[in-house]
């Protein structure tokens, strides 16, 4: 019963934020051909945001669908995730995988 809330809760939330990543890709696409974004702060967010939407995306939408699996698969999933989270905080690691 209480998974069922917590799925419904994970299925919305990723739902928005994959509409979210594709509103940022597509601002993102329009901006390379015809700049309309100022450079600054703003821009700077939205380069983040392209990094980490994806990560955060394919986390809460891993979440959702191991809530209804086996303990095995919840804990296999989560150390994946751990590993990511991990390597983000070594620079020089994080820069050769997203290319900065």
């Amino acid at each position: 019963m209480r998974n069922e809330g917590l799925e419904k809760f994970f299925d919305v939330l990723g739902e928005l934020l994959a509409f979210l990543t594709l509103a940022l890709y597509i601002c993102l696409i329009i901006d390379a051909n015809w700049q309309f974004i100022p450079r600054g702060t703003l821009y700077d967010v939205l380069q983040i945001a392209k990094v980490y939407a994806p990560l955060i995306l394919v986390g809460i939408v891993g979440f959702e669908a191991t809530i209804k699996r086996n303990i095995l698969i919840r804990l296999l999933f989560y150390a994946m995730v751990a590993v990511i989270v991990i390597f983000m905080f070594f620079p020089a690691t994080w820069t050769m995988i997203i290319g900065g």
